[in-house]
């Protein structure tokens, strides 16, 4: 028996459909082109907050020492300022003392020896930026250079030791070397010649004051420059001396591009604090040169705050150092992002 069957054809499987058909069976009529699924990204489930709490606790137990002592030496004496709109005496508290508003402000503000304070702050801190500020860079650039590993911790070692000695050990020493009986002074006077009064002139007592920074504080200020130039890309090097450039050209278009965030962070942070130029080292040699060359804002708070009794007044002057400081910051970190750097904290974008 001879059975014919018809061939059916058949219809192609939907999976064969090449890409570009949309989706769609060819010849099964002119339907819409069946979307094709797209894969979500895979995002993470967004963690609550006991969850999180629960992964950060160690960190958040680490932190607790540092956000106690903030509060308690940092935070809660901010509170304290309010004294400074007061005529506060101590007997009667804070909470008795008699309301003057912006007197205390006005009186400091007409006070001969505050601003002589002022500008003596601004003139030592002035010096300080220029000729102490770059000299931990050029420490670090020196370093960076040295080849020996052994000589390089040797400089180093050496360089930031004078950082862990106190401001009267450092004072100490200085008076044994350039004192009115110290070792250069004796030795002139064995050949004959006039000491010459290091230690007690006040023309040159912001020179004395920069120099014993540099000695104490440039070392140690090196190591934020040396650790940013670890993070410079060695092949940058390599490719630049490839192409002939010199140790001078690298440095430039390099090692200073590489480093200019570091430079204005560090740049910034200084001219915050360009109103507290020191107290220690000022104290400890006030009495050596006078009060008209070593009188800063720090020394004019102590003296007439806590020695002379005028709390108020003395509270108004740190207050005033604060507020301006905190300006100086902000205006600063401003011109950083007109110049395209993030400076403490990054533009908000949007």
């Amino acid at each position: 028996m001879n059975s014919t069957t018809e061939a059916v054809p058949a219809l192609p499987d939907a999976d064969r459909v090449p890409a570009h058909a949309g989706g769609r069976i060819p010849g099964l009529g002119k339907g819409k082109p069946a979307k094709a699924k797209r894969s979500k990204p895979r995002t993470q489930a967004k963690q609550s907050f006991r969850s999180r709490l629960r992964r950060d606790k160690q960190m958040l137990l680490m932190m607790v020492p540092g956000i106690v002592f903030l509060l308690l030496f940092f935070y809660i004496p901010i509170l304290g300022n309010i004294i400074a709109f007061q005529d506060y005496q101590p007997f009667l508290g804070i909470g008795d003392s008699l309301w003057v508003g912006w007197q205390n402000f006005v009186d400091l503000f007409a006070n001969p020896d505050f601003l002589q304070a002022f500008w003596n702050t601004l003139y030592l801190a002035a010096w300080q930026l220029v000729f102490l500020f770059p000299v931990p860079l050029v420490l670090a650039l020196i370093v960076d250079s040295l080849i020996s590993m052994r000589i390089r911790r040797v400089f180093q070692s050496i360089a930031y030791l004078p950082h862990f000695l106190s401001w009267v050990l450092v004072i100490a020493l200085f008076q044994q070397m350039l004192g009115g009986a110290g070792f250069i002074n004796n030795t002139l006077r064995q050949f004959g010649m006039d000491p010459i009064p290091f230690m007690t002139n006040p023309d040159t007592f912001p020179v004395l004051v920069v120099v014993q920074m540099i000695w104490k504080d440039a070392g140690w200020a090196m190591i934020i420059f040396l650790a940013a130039l670890a993070s410079i890309d060695a092949s940058l090097y390599e490719a630049a001396a490839a192409d002939g450039a010199g140790r001078w050209r690298r440095m430039w278009h390099i090692t200073l591009p590489g480093l200019r965030p570091v430079i204005v962070l560090l740049l910034i942070l200084r001219i915050g604090d360009i109103l507290s130029v020191g107290f220690e080292q000022f104290i400890l040699q006030r009495d050596a040169v006078g009060a008209g060359a070593a009188e800063v804002l720090d020394t004019f708070t102590y003296y007439t705050g806590v020695v002379g009794g005028g709390w108020s007044s003395g509270a108004a002057a740190g207050l005033a150092k604060g507020v301006v400081s905190a300006l100086l910051i902000y205006a600063a970190n401003k011109l950083a992002h007109r110049f395209g750097e993030d400076g403490i904290f990054a533009k908000k974008v949007g």
